[in-house]
């Protein structure tokens, strides 16, 4: 089993819980486990029962199992203070308003929050090496596959940069006059180099999402979330990286042959349309791996642990890390 472990998904189908139960599960099984939420409602926290932030905490009554829980806004901010912090370093004061400006508004772009959310991914995989697992609990299914896809599309964009930075860096030196030295060579920019930083941080993104990770689906038994898998399947391998496995959750429990009531007519109509559902989800590739039934109540504690049973998911990693 890879060591990073992404469950994803259309909103409201369970991500959250489905993480934390696996996690839960490899924690059992002694991996040493990190489970990351970047969920804004703080599921997490509720589902242990425990307050996490942005760095890893032991959860209380669960050995070998840490969790954090990622503010995607607070990332938002903190990508935008760090870059203009880095460009005020290597531009001259008559600039720094303008180039604050436009960095705001990039800041409110499409892509802006998603570029920010796997910058603190790219660190959390960085810095993994105290753990044999992590789980991600990602957002839902289009900012999942926009970030995902984010290594692909900025390792151009940043080889072209650098091109053009080389490029005019060459052209200054080539108009310097007689003695006078040339202010920055491109071997030495800093903004090259900072350029070529983040090309390297994509690239080992790049290689450890296709190399050490797999992905799992989670979906309800209903079309609408069956087209959205369906979708998500075919996007993903599209960026080659192949979907694992499929869990099926919030499946409705069937009822006692005794139960002949409003309540029990109801429950064997629903459990029939979800029998049909599954076997279409059961059609599709890759398979399914879990089904998980509706559960009464929130689900902490001894719900918690059904879950984690119920989950067929390997847990062990084929190699230490």
């Amino acid at each position: 089993m890879d060591p990073f472990v992404f469950f994803g998904g259309k909103g409201g189908v369970g991500k959250t819980t489905v993480a934390s139960a696996y996690a839960l599960q490899c924690s059992r099984a002694g991996v040493r486990t990190l489970v990351v939420s970047t969920d804004p409602a703080h599921s997490t926290s509720d589902v242990f029962e425990q307050e996490f932030g942005d760095e890893p905490t032991p959860v209380e009554g669960y050995d070998g199992l840490s969790a954090m829980e990622i503010d995607p806004e607070a990332e938002v901010d903190a990508h935008l203070r760090e870059t203009k912090r880095a460009l005020d370093d290597h531009v001259s004061a008559s600039m720094i308003n303008a180039i604050d400006q436009q960095i705001e508004l990039a800041h409110r772009t499409p892509g802006a929050y998603e570029a920010a959310l796997f910058d603190r991914f790219i660190d959390v995989m960085e810095d993994a090496d105290d753990y044999d697992r992590v789980v991600f609990d990602t957002a839902p299914t289009g900012g999942t596959l926009r970030l995902l896809s984010l290594p692909d599309t900025l390792d151009g964009w940043i080889e072209r940069l650098i091109e053009k930075r080389t490029r005019s860096i060459d052209l200054f030196e080539k108009a310097a006059i007689g003695d006078r030295e040339a202010r920055r060579k491109a071997e030495t920019d800093p903004i090259i180099a900072r350029l070529q930083e983040r090309k390297e941080r994509f690239e080992f993104a790049e290689r450890t999402l296709r190399d050490t990770a797999a992905f799992y689906l989670v979906l309800t038994p209903d079309e609408l979330s069956i087209r959205e898998t369906r979708r998500t399947v075919e996007d993903l391998a599209g960026y080659d990286l192949p979907v694992a496995g499929l869990v099926v959750n919030r499946l409705t429990p069937q009822p006692d042959d005794d139960e002949r009531g409003q309540g029990g007519q109801f429950l064997r109509q629903r459990c029939a349309t979800e029998r049909d559902r599954l076997e279409t989800i059961r059609t599709l590739d890759p398979s399914v791996v879990a089904t998980l039934r509706t559960r009464p109540g929130e689900i902490k504690g001894d719900l918690l642990d059904e879950m984690a049973e119920e989950l067929a998911i390997e847990s062990v990693p084929e190699a230490s890390r």
